[in-house]
């Protein structure tokens, strides 16, 4: 065998369809497209939801709930959660940007310290929000906190 003999193997290559180049390409008249319509068109596009005709999904299903746009979202720690937190990156202060150093939460997140479980360690908070709760329970063990706007 020599470099100018090689050739594919039978059945693995396929002569182009010639569409729109008349009735003696065995493809003449509509081209393979079937008869009239937008898909026989050029350009044709289905829609994104379009399911045959048959109503889309999105419209079968009744709308439900209300958004509020003013809605404030907070990503919240508990003080039980704080200090583990606290003892595995052994922090000096629990604010935003030690928060973002230590990858737990990402530069825009708004962070809000609730009461649930108990704080021992000494430590300054620099929050969004505090509840009065942890509040409370962060000033007897002798932190300080200040709310970041």
């Amino acid at each position: 065998m020599k470099l100018h003999e090689i050739r594919p193997a039978k059945g693995a290559t396929h002569r182009e369809k010639r569409l729109g180049r008349g009735e003696a390409s065995g493809k003449g008249g509509t081209s393979t497209k079937g008869n009239k319509g937008g898909q026989s068109r050029a350009g044709y596009q289905r829609k994104n939801a379009f399911e045959g005709g048959q109503m889309p999904i999105q419209r079968r299903l009744p709308k439900r709930g209300f958004n509020n746009i003013n809605r404030v979202e907070y990503k919240v720690f508990n003080l039980g959660q704080v200090e583990t937190l606290i003892e595995k990156y052994a922090l000096t202060d629990f604010s935003l940007e030690t928060l973002y150093v230590n990858g737990l939460v990402s530069r825009t997140d708004l962070v809000k310290i609730l009461g649930n479980g108990e704080i021992k360690t000494k430590v300054n908070f620099r929050v969004n929000a505090v509840s009065d709760k942890a509040k409370a329970a962060i000033e007897a063990a002798g932190g300080a906190v200040e709310i970041v706007k």
